[in-house]
């Protein structure tokens, strides 16, 4: 089916109007780090150790409700939400784990980001730019505007870059609505499948950028991919079809329409991929390897998740799910 008429909902929002509204920012208070901290340590007290615990194992009955408004907030609000005040410096790199993966397993459960099966990626300048297999996360370079393959992506900045690295997102559905405006002959364009590739897991495979189903709409989009997909299948964009890229890339890029903001230590950025697109200036990194640039990264499966046409097929991660306790 294609939506023919502009979403009015939360989740189509537009950067100018809330880059004076604090609402989408939750700062933990010291009751909610102390319950944190209580139960990373119970976890460690069992002998356990990130990631081979479970929900069980990370209780935080003060704050569950919370974090039942931020899954539902991810769904059925804005679709992204920012968590801040994570005392890193009171936190051992087990500890941070332990915490992290344990919001995420409060709130959906964690995929695997690679075949190797990690479940927290460390998002660094390590990559070789030049190389068109390189995650696009792995360089200092501006990172395009795209989504990840997982219901939610969650980031936690861990050290920022000595300058640059500003992050950004834009809502999905407010770029659905102003190619609604500016032009509508690309309509039909956004639902027609493209090629993906998605490395480390053979062929590229079809999916169209929109889909509209069971009264939501869902973007996937990752330039970079889909040209690098086409290329793999042999089947070279047609000028249209750049015409529609350079158009939605232009549409994420203006002032009004994005929300940027400074990612500092102990700042969890979470967003629905299927609702929210992310991007990264570039940045420059320390000298040091210690001081460098680092985020760490989360993708979960949402219990909540919408439900996904035929033709858009969903992903969440690579390969098998994490199994509980391993």
């Amino acid at each position: 089916m294609i939506l023919k008429h502009k979403i009015t909902d939360a989740c189509a929002w537009k950067g100018a109007d809330l880059a004076g509204d604090s609402s989408w920012i939750y700062t933990l208070s010291e009751s909610d780090v102390a319950e944190l901290l209580r139960a990373a340590r119970e976890v460690q007290n069992r002998g356990l150790h990130f990631p081979n615990f479970d929900k069980d194992d990370f209780k935080v009955p003060g704050i569950t409700s919370r974090l039942d408004e931020f899954a539902d907030e991810l769904e059925n609000g804005r679709g992204f939400f920012l968590l801040r005040g994570l005392p890193l410096e009171r936190l051992t790199d087990e500890q941070l784990n332990i915490i992290y993966f344990g919001l995420g397993l409060n709130m959906g459960s964690p995929v695997m980001q690679n075949p190797k099966g990690d479940v927290l990626g460390s998002v660094m300048n390590i990559g070789d730019p030049d190389d068109k297999n390189t995650r696009v996360y792995e360089t200092n370079r501006t990172l395009p505007y795209h989504t990840d393959p997982s219901d939610v992506v969650g980031l936690l900045c861990v050290r920022k870059a000595r300058r640059g690295g500003l992050s950004s997102i834009v809502s999905a559905a407010t770029v659905y609505n102003e190619i609604l405006d500016r032009a509508p002959e690309y309509l039909a364009l956004l639902y027609r499948p493209m090629w993906y590739a998605h490395l480390g897991e053979g062929l590229p495979k079809r999916s169209p950028i929109f889909s509209y189903h069971a009264g939501k709409l869902t973007c996937r989009y990752l330039r970079q991919y889909i040209e690098l997909g086409h290329e793999l299948r042999e089947q070279p964009l047609s000028q249209i079809e750049i015409e529609l890229l350079d158009l939605i890339d232009s549409i994420t890029h203006e002032d009004s329409i994005r929300l940027d903001m400074m990612l500092e230590p102990g700042d969890i950025q979470f967003a629905n991929n299927y609702a929210v697109l992310h991007s990264r200036t570039s940045f420059e990194d320390d000298e040091q390897p210690d001081r460098r640039r680092k985020m760490l990264r989360l993708w979960l499966q949402m219990a909540n998740a919408r439900q996904l046409s035929p033709e858009f097929p969903g992903r969440n991660g690579f390969g098998l799910h994490r199994q509980p306790g391993a």
